[in-house]
């Protein structure tokens, strides 16, 4: 008996989101006998996605994590307090957006109604001058959406309305996705928004948290990534711009579950996952690949994902001389990463106000980005600050300057400012314990960088990427990106073997509005 797969057509209400087909074919490769066998390497989002559509389909997975956990850099573990109290700790607050159809469509196999997410009913946006814009009560229909959004917003007065420039602003209403990368890739996101007349406190506020989302400041981020993004959460879908969060830390919320789905024995393949082993390089062997690890063990397989981060895929790729072509091997030696993060975590001997969100977003306040209570949202930060009348506060410092191992050393003392600064109560409180992450290894959406980005497809038919860094010609982002492209290079190892495909599911990749992208269009002519 096997699990049955929960309909992909109950993920997400937009009646306007496009579903991509997926491609005919047998629906159990092991039925045959001998299935085909896949090494997945990474299992981030991309590679579980990646290893359950294969398993699904009859093919026998070895999925292979360098860290001892599952999740990338959605992943959970669990730590100690100077009091010997153990805690979960992640890296940092992540939104699970309603249009994350494909994300959800993974989480959804171990958890059919999705009842481990729950909604944030809202999270402000609050600038260095005290303004608060608010996503509460927005209207879900585009572009009604984005007009109410501006209309009420304390940054964005109706004469700045006029004074936008609408041939300049085209791109955003007009979006269409892979064309907006020709148009706008080159240029950076803080460039456009000037040629478009943006108001400047405006921009801050909305404009800047959602780029430092990405791990960069506007001019150092794309304008094509910004015009997509857009189109992604403000114009593009109905499913509204309140997003759900993990109930519980994301080992035991979110991947836990999803490791038994896929190694219970109940899908027509096989997984196994081998935790803490780091793959050291691969090579073409016997008609199929060899992937040695730092231990000296090896992976034999007739296909191989490749879902590392950018770090971990260079490293690979510099390793393995037998993979891909020259311009190719280019492609990926070229890849960048992102500015570093920081997320500072506290546990706090007194409550903050009873009124404090559970996220906050925040412009012009560098170096603190966002502050979240976790214990609002959250079951065991709830449990901690229940027993010990306390608090489980997080805050965010992205795309900072500095490119060292270690966080600058007066990054904390910069942050707890800004804290005290938004929330006074802090200031008499005692922190209990206190943890930091510090990393580099997301990707990098610099302009010009998409041309050269490599795709899920690579020269070798029976070797394919997966991450929030590979290209992909669909309007996703972050761990949506991440989560599609796992299963796209699955359907692409599948149509290899005559295996039927999996379905995906996108908002519209163009602007939902046929009067807007004509007056856009019309507009954007010399």
């Amino acid at each position: 008996m096997t699990t049955t797969v929960p309909d992909d057509a109950t993920i997400g209400t937009d009646p306007r989101r496009v579903r991509h087909p997926a491609a005919p074919g047998r629906h159990d490769l092991s039925e045959a006998g001998d299935p085909p066998r896949v090494t997945v390497v990474g299992a981030g989002i991309a590679g579980l996605a990646a290893a359950t559509g294969l398993a699904e389909r009859g093919v026998t997975v070895d999925l292979v994590e360098r860290e001892n956990y599952l999740g990338g850099r959605v992943g959970g573990w669990s730590e100690r307090l100077g009091d010997g109290t153990g805690v979960g700790m992640n890296r940092g607050f992540h939104a699970f957006f309603r249009q994350y159809y494909n994300l959800r469509k993974l989480l959804s196999r171990s958890d059919p109604g999705l009842r481990r997410l729950r909604p944030v009913e809202d999270y402000p946006l609050i600038d260095a001058d005290g303004r608060r814009d608010t996503f509460r009560g927005l209207p879900r229909t585009p572009p009604w959406n984005a007009l109410a959004f501006a209309m009420r917003s304390p940054t964005f007065r109706l004469r700045d309305l006029t004074r936008l420039d609408p041939r300049a602003a085209a791109p955003l209403v007009a979006v269409s996705v892979p064309e907006i990368y020709t148009l706008l890739d080159d240029c950076d996101a803080e460039t456009f928004l000037h040629r478009v007349r943006f108001p400047d406190a405006a921009r801050h506020l909305a404009f800047d948290v959602f780029s430092r989302s990405f791990f960069a400041h506007p001019r150092h981020m794309s304008a094509a990534e910004l015009a997509a993004m857009f189109h992604i959460y403000f114009l593009g879908s109905s499913e509204g711009l309140i997003f759900d969060v993990a109930e519980d830390n994301f080992d035991v919320g979110l991947w836990e579950p999803l490791r038994e789905y896929l190694t219970a024995g109940q899908l027509p393949g096989t997984v196994k996952i081998h935790t803490g082993v780091t793959v050291s390089g691969v090579d073409r062997h016997d008609g199929g690949f060899r992937l040695r690890d730092t231990t000296g063990a090896a992976f034999d397989s007739d296909a191989v994902v490749l879902a590392t981060d950018i770090g971990g895929l260079r490293e690979i790729v510099a390793r393995s001389p037998d993979l891909g072509d020259p311009e190719w091997r280019a492609r990926i030696a070229g890849l960048r990463t992102a500015p570093p993060f920081l997320v500072h975590r506290l546990w706090l001997d007194r409550p903050v106000r009873a009124d404090r969100p559970a996220f906050v977003a925040t412009g012009g306040l560098s170096p603190l980005d966002n502050v979240s209570v976790l214990d609002r949202y959250e079951r065991q930060a709830a449990d901690w600050a229940r027993r010990h009348g306390g608090s489980v506060l997080e805050l965010h410092a992205y795309a900072v300057a500095a490119q060292t191992d270690t966080p600058p050393a007066d990054l904390r003392g910069a942050l707890l400012a800004r804290l005290h600064r938004l929330y006074p109560e802090t200031r008499r409180a005692t922190i209990v314990g206190e943890t930091t992450v510090w990393r580099q290894d997301c990707p990098r959406f610099a302009p010009g960088d998409f041309a050269g980005r490599p795709g899920v497809r690579t020269p070798d038919p029976h070797l394919v990427l997966a991450g929030d860094g590979i290209r992909i010609d669909l309007p996703v982002a972050l761990m949506e990106r991440a989560a599609t492209t796992g299963w796209t290079a699955a359907n692409a190892l599948l149509s290899r073997w005559g295996a039927a495909g999996h379905a995906l599911q996108t908002v519209p990749t163009q602007g939902r509005s046929w009067i807007l992208r004509t007056f856009a269009n019309r507009r954007a002519q010399p």
